[in-house]
């Protein structure tokens, strides 16, 4: 194995990690050799309650396997909590190299049935707490000249969804957030990426299915299982992905692409200027050809995974 490609040596903490994707992640990382902090405060998929059960279940099989981790139970969405993830990874491995921010909470409502909490919860939880993860750990990161954020974006705010604007909101912003972060740290030797994971979990189980279709997109799901996501998380932490900064990649099953980044496709002038009517008139019908219809994800990956 190239030394380069692994995480010895390294620090990771990875939120929501007591089940699904992120636990894969960190027994991964565990593995290829990093200490782990396991956070997660062990709340429901809507964010309901806690318990401290999963966490310390994959720590324990963590330690089991000869590796090294420790539990942390705070919400990511409290500043304090995400702090303390921080910290304890200075206080029970004398540093910090990488953060993974894939803990979040769905409350998916069609959007004239969405209430202020639904809305604030969830991003709260997505934005706020990888905003709250990733201030804390960045002080480190610039001091030593080293550090990775591995933040998780979605395709339901990439390409779009029913019933997500709470989540598809969150997701868009964490992926602004990533590219921002990039583009500010890359000078000390950070580098922020964003996945857009399809894998059955919790999470997607939530998702209600109600038509033919819908119901065949969940069984297509069920066979994408979380442990593939983890690869390419682990492969953003190592020192060998230094060039990589400021990408959106998705992972479904065995396939990976990585995504574009909003670009202008086309434009018009008119010396002039322009007036509302000369755009609905002339500018509009122009660039019809150009504009992107409205998707879900499920049209533009309508094949069976790899």
């Amino acid at each position: 194995m190239t030394e380069a490609a692994t995480l010895e040596g390294k620090v990771v903490a990875v939120t929501g990690a007591g089940r699904g994707i992120g636990r894969e992640i960190a027994l991964l990382c565990a593995r290829q050799g990093a200490a782990v902090v396991v956070n997660d405060l062990g709340a429901s998929a809507e964010g309901e309650g806690n318990d401290a059960g999963p966490a310390e279940e994959v720590v324990s099989l963590i330690r089991s396997e000869g590796g090294k981790a420790v539990v942390n139970g705070a919400s990511v969405a409290d500043p304090a909590g995400a702090a303390s993830i921080i910290e304890d990874a200075v206080k029970n491995f004398g540093a910090i190299h990488g953060v993974v921010n894939n803990a979040g909470i769905l409350r998916d409502r069609i959007f004239h049935r969405m209430s202020e909490i639904d809305w604030s919860q969830v991003i709260d939880v997505h934005l706020n707490g990888c905003f709250n993860t990733s201030k804390a750990a960045a002080p480190y990161f610039k001091d030593q000249g080293f550090g990775r954020f591995v933040h998780f974006t979605s395709t339901s705010g990439l390409i779009g969804n029913f019933g997500q604007a709470n989540y598809s909101a969150a997701k868009m912003g964490i992926w602004g957030l990533s590219n921002s972060l990039a583009l500010d740290m890359e000078r000390f030797g950070v580098t922020s990426n964003c996945i857009a994971p399809f894998a059955w979990s919790r999470l997607i189980a939530t998702i209600p299915a109600t038509s033919p279709a819908e119901l065949e997109r969940v069984e297509r799901m069920k066979t994408m299982s979380a442990d593939k996501i983890a690869p390419m998380v682990a492969a953003l932490l190592t020192d060998a992905a230094g060039k990589v900064n400021g990408q959106t990649f998705g992972v479904r099953k065995n396939e990976i692409f990585v995504f574009s980044k909003p670009r202008p496709v086309k434009s018009m002038h008119r010396s002039e200027g322009w007036t509302p009517e000369t755009i609905v008139t002339d500018l509009l019908p122009a660039m019809e050809s150009a504009m992107t219809p409205l998707t879900r994800s499920a049209e533009i990956w309508p094949y069976d995974p790899i």
